[in-house]
C-alpha cells in the first residue's frame, strides 16, 4: 500500500495560495464581472468626491463599474485612505496612530447580493458592530485545513445575515452565509463585503481589526495576509 505524506508549505501564503476557493458570489458572476478599484489617497480622481458622504462615495463607485461593464469592483489590501477622516472611531490625535491602512480586501456590489462560503469552516462567532464606519453585522469562520487554522471575517452584511447562527455550526464550502447589507446598517459606507483572512484571532468575537495605522503595519500585515492570494480575482 502506498503511503501518503502531506508536505508543508514553506509558508502561510504559499498555502493560501494552493487552495482551490469557491467564489464569494454566485455563478451569475463571473471572472470577467470584476473591476479593480482605487480607493487611496493617491488616486486624484477622489479629489471630487465629498467622501464623507456614503452615497456620494456610492456613485463614484458604481459608475466606475457601469462605466468598465462590469458587476463588481474590488481592491484596497494595504490600501491608504482618506474615507476614515469621517470617523472618530478611526482617528487619533497623533497622525501616525490614525488607523488609515485597510487590512482586507473590498468587493463592492449591489445590496443583498448573497455571499458563499469559499472553503469549509464553522461559525467562530458573529455580531453587529455598530459605531460609525465600522462594519455594521460581522461574520467570521474558522478554518482547519492541512495542520493551518485560520479565521475569514466577512464585514457589512445585512442584519439577517447574524440571526439565528450558532458558534460550532458546520459551513461547507459554496454553501451561502450572509447577504451584503445598506448603508443604514453596514457601517455608513456603500453596499461591499470586507473579506479578510486572519491567522491569529486573538481574542476577537465578531471582530477584528480592518484597518490599522502606520505604526501597528508590520504586525497586522504578517497576520492578515492578502485575501486575494486565496480569492485568485
Amino acid at each position: 500500500m502506498e503511503i501518503l505524506f502531506f508536505m508543508p508549505f514553506s509558508n502561510f501564503n504559499d498555502f493560501l495560495k494552493s487552495l482551490n476557493a469557491h467564489s464569494l458570489f454566485d455563478s451569475s458572476i463571473t471572472s470577467n464581472d470584476y473591476i479593480s478599484l482605487d480607493l487611496s489617497i493617491h488616486n486624484t480622481a477622489l479629489h471630487k468626491v465629498d467622501i464623507s458622504s456614503s452615497k456620494d462615495l456610492e456613485q463614484f463607485i458604481f459608475n466606475h463599474i457601469k462605466t468598465n461593464n462590469t458587476k463588481v469592483a474590488y481592491g484596497g489590501y494595504l490600501e491608504k485612505r482618506g474615507i476614515y477622516q469621517r470617523s472618530d472611531y478611526f482617528n487619533k490625535q497623533n497622525s501616525e496612530e490614525a488607523r488609515n491602512i485597510h487590512l482586507g480586501l473590498d468587493l463592492w456590489v449591489e445590496a443583498n447580493t448573497p455571499i458563499f462560503a469559499p472553503i469549509d469552516g464553522t461559525i467562530h462567532s458573529f455580531k453587529n458592530n455598530t459605531n460609525h464606519g465600522d462594519y455594521g453585522p460581522t461574520l467570521i469562520l474558522k478554518h482547519v485545513i492541512n495542520n493551518h487554522t485560520f479565521y475569514t471575517l466577512y464585514g457589512h452584511l445585512s442584519l439577517a445575515s447574524i440571526a439565528n447562527k450558532n458558534v460550532g455550526v458546520e459551513v461547507k464550502q459554496g454553501e451561502q452565509i450572509a447577504t451584503l447589507g445598506t448603508a443604514e446598517v453596514n457601517g455608513d459606507y456603500p453596499p461591499h463585503l470586507h473579506f479578510q483572512v486572519i491567522k491569529d484571532i486573538q481574542d476577537y468575537k465578531g471582530d477584528y481589526p480592518g484597518v490599522c495605522s502606520q505604526l501597528d503595519l508590520e504586525f497586522y500585515e504578517e497576520n492578515c495576509p492578502d485575501p486575494n492570494l486565496l480569492l485568485k480575482l
